[in-house]
């Protein structure tokens, strides 16, 4: 049965930005400071990752037009190198969206820590027993079957949104005394200090990739898809850069480099104590909606393995009575919480996210070169196709192999981060053939 294109153009606008804007802008223009320097990197950062952004989500749009299938990322990796090594990049993605559900926990802990915490808790440790505690709260909950779904999805957007709105709005206070703090250079060349920069700026900037479960879903597709994208990118720009320039105009790069919870900070100058003390609850309550609905969301995607037979059956498992994947959720929150002991800062947590993501999404991106030669036949087809190939792919997936390359010279401040990570790919490749071995021997069905 083939897919029928029910979404317009004005849906699409709206899918691209809801699946980019999360919780990082309220943490990552700190890490970009610091990495930046100086305003000119700052921003500079800021606008080149949009750009290259925008190019990623013209990329994923023509692979989800050639290629719409549900699955995803699995789906098109299988299609075009081999199942291993489908299996390899998306086991690797799975954990990194765990550590990513752990990065969005220590921005909300950063934010509610000072009130929660006695004094001689304000340190990492203290992180690790909110971000903990949080996250298993919310396992409990989900276990017992009590779900937050789309309610709590829609009071997300509409906390993250009305965040961004108000943090904007500090720009046409007149009254407001910017905060002089002396701005710290960037220790290294300035190639290092852009590409460290565009870590937490593509960090911002991801979730478009997912257009590329809606090629087949879009009325006009080859007319929608490029302008919806292009709207809904244009927008996200536009918010990031205003959002950025009211911290720059409060805080100074050297405020931005030193203040961890920005947007309380923000609306603290504004409305005092009391704004920022709401603020930080609001912020929290956002990062664990978040939490919730990745705690919710990603077993699903084991259970998507286990039906191919990749994983074993008891992914797939479903308690009847409370209709929830115990196991497969047992699995990511115990992949969460192990990720949070081991890493307790923000900025840490983000270079293995990004380690992980920068490589998926350029090798995905390297498919439209064996899609385009696939799926010839659809070509005049009216379907989307990028309209300057191959320039646009090749740009973002240089741009993100610079970010890959400026990040793995990081780890050789802590080698053992280099292999973790790469350790990790090897283990998907093992568990993929061994589970493939024992469903051909009939021992998993």
């Amino acid at each position: 049965m083939s897919i029928k294109p029910i979404l317009n153009r004005f849906d699409l606008t709206m899918i691209v930005i809801s699946l980019v804007i999360g919780m990082g802008i309220f943490a990552a223009p700190g890490e970009v400071a610091i990495k930046a320097g100086n305003a000119w990197v700052f921003f500079g950062a800021w606008i080149f990752g949009g750009l290259i952004s925008f190019c990623g989500a013209l990329t994923f749009a023509e692979i989800g037009a050639r290629y719409p299938a549900t699955g995803g990322f699995y789906k098109v990796f299988s299609y075009c190198y081999h199942p291993a090594f489908a299996f390899m990049i998306n086991w690797v993605l799975v954990i990194s969206n765990a550590a990513s559900v752990g990065a969005v926990a220590l921005i909300g802990a950063d934010y509610i820590r000072p009130f929660l915490l006695p004094e001689s808790l304000q340190n990492d440790f203290g992180t690790k027993i909110i971000t903990i505690g949080s996250v298993l709260i919310l396992y409990v909950i989900n276990f017992l079957g009590i779900k937050m779904s789309a309610r709590t999805q829609n009071l997300l957007i509409i906390f993250k949104l009305s965040m961004i709105l108000l943090i904007c709005s500090t720009v046409f206070k007149s009254n407001v005394s910017p905060v002089t703090i002396q701005a710290v250079p960037y220790g290294g060349n300035i190639i290092t200090s852009v590409g460290l920069s565009l870590v937490a700026v593509f960090f911002c900037y991801g979730g478009y990739q997912q257009t590329i479960n809606f090629g087949g879903d879009i009325i006009n597709a080859k007319r929608n898809i490029p302008k919806a994208i292009a709207a809904g990118m244009f927008v996200i720009l536009a918010m990031y850069l205003g959002i950025n320039y009211a911290y720059y105009h409060v805080l100074g790069i050297g405020g931005l480099q030193q203040t961890p919870s920005l947007a309380a900070k923000m609306v603290g100058v504004i409305f005092g104590d009391t704004g920022y003390k709401v603020t930080s609850l609001m912020i929290f309550l956002s990062v664990l909606a978040f939490v919730n609905v990745n705690v919710l969301a990603n077993p699903r995607v084991y259970y998507a393995m286990a039906e191919d037979g990749i994983l074993p059956p008891i992914f797939k498992k479903v308690n009847p009575k409370t209709q929830v994947q115990e196991f497969g959720m047992s699995f990511f929150v115990a992949a969460v919480v192990v990720v949070l002991f081991f890493v307790s800062k923000f900025s840490e947590m983000l270079k293995y996210v990004m380690f992980f993501d920068t490589i998926g999404l350029s090798l995905a991106a390297v498919a439209i070169f064996i899609l385009r030669k696939k799926t010839k036949e659809l070509d005049g087809t009216g379907i989307y196709t990028i309209k300057w190939f191959p320039f646009v792919p090749v740009v973002f997936i240089i741009s993100y192999w610079f970010v890959t390359i400026n990040i793995f010279i990081t780890f050789k401040e802590n080698p053992y981060a280099a292999l973790i990570c790469l350790a990790t790919y090897a283990v998907g490749l093992i568990i993929y053939y061994v589970c493939t071995y024992k469903k051909k021997q009939g021992t998993i069905t």
